[in-house]
């Protein structure tokens, strides 16, 4: 038997077409929608799927977000804010040279936009999961 695998990142949302092309053009992805069905974004090693729900969200807190890794935080931002992202708070800057903002695509949904020196989180990750 395989190992389960996560297939996709669901997004609940009001229009897939916008939130997957403005996720596939801020992660430089394969994107497409299919009316009725839904938006995808090629994210490898899995998608982020875009699909209609009739309720509008109701909290302004996400209980799920992405965390996206980039090399220049400033260069990312101004690129999330040209394609219809908005800034959800400061700049958290790391003493070790990195640091975060947490951002909102265009239905309001968080991601962070993180720069760490040479993948210092990354490793920090693999440690963990190699440590079980």
């Amino acid at each position: 038997m395989s190992k389960p695998r996560i297939q996709e990142v669901t997004f609940d949302c009001a229009d897939p077409a916008k939130l997957a092309a403005f996720w596939g053009k801020l992660l430089e992805r394969p994107w497409g929608n299919k009316p009725g069905f839904a938006g995808v974004v090629d994210a490898g090693p899995t998608y982020l799927l875009f699909q209609v729900v009739p309720e509008p969200k109701s909290s302004p807190k996400n209980r799920l977000h992405l965390d996206i890794e980039v090399d220049d935080i400033h260069e990312w931002v101004a690129r999330a804010e040209a394609l219809g992202a908005t800034r959800a708070g400061d700049f958290h800057d790391d003493p070790g040279g990195g640091g975060f903002v947490v951002m909102q695509d265009p239905e309001a949904n968080e991601f962070c936009l993180i720069a760490q020196p040479e993948g210092s989180f990354s490793a920090l990750l693999r440690s963990v999961v190699s440590a079980e």
